[in-house]
């Protein structure tokens, strides 16, 4: 198993999508490699970011990885330059509105869980 971190750091602060979303997608078609939902405020304008900034990147992943293979990851406390843990964590969360609250668990927790086997 394989964990992508940061969701390979997209380029968010210049809203581009290719060729990441590209490339994640072929990362995503390998039934091994995870994707951990982190370090998004630290590509965004790190002082003026909004959830909707986010928005394009996580649908990408969701459908690339699926609940089953996307982790929360807090990128603690590199995360703090772009904000309090409160707001950077709502913001992910707002992403998710999609989703059942099962698959919301799942993200927010259970796929960790698994994927460390922390049982």
């Amino acid at each position: 198993k394989f964990v992508v971190d940061h969701l390979a750091k997209p380029l968010i602060k210049d809203r581009l999508l290719k060729p990441w979303a590209t490339q994640i997608r072929s990362l995503g078609a390998l039934e091994n490699v995870y994707c951990k939902l982190s370090g998004m405020v630290t590509e965004a304008a790190r002082t003026s970011w909004t959830p909707e900034d986010f928005n394009p990147y996580v649908d990408v992943v969701l459908e690339t990885f699926g609940p089953k293979r996307l982790m929360i990851g807090s990128d603690w406390p590199v995360s703090l330059s772009g904000g309090p843990y409160t707001k950077i964590m709502a913001a992910y969360e707002s992403t998710f509105s999609g989703l059942t609250a099962s698959e919301k668990d799942m993200v927010l927790g259970e796929t960790a869980r698994e994927f460390y086997r922390l049982d």
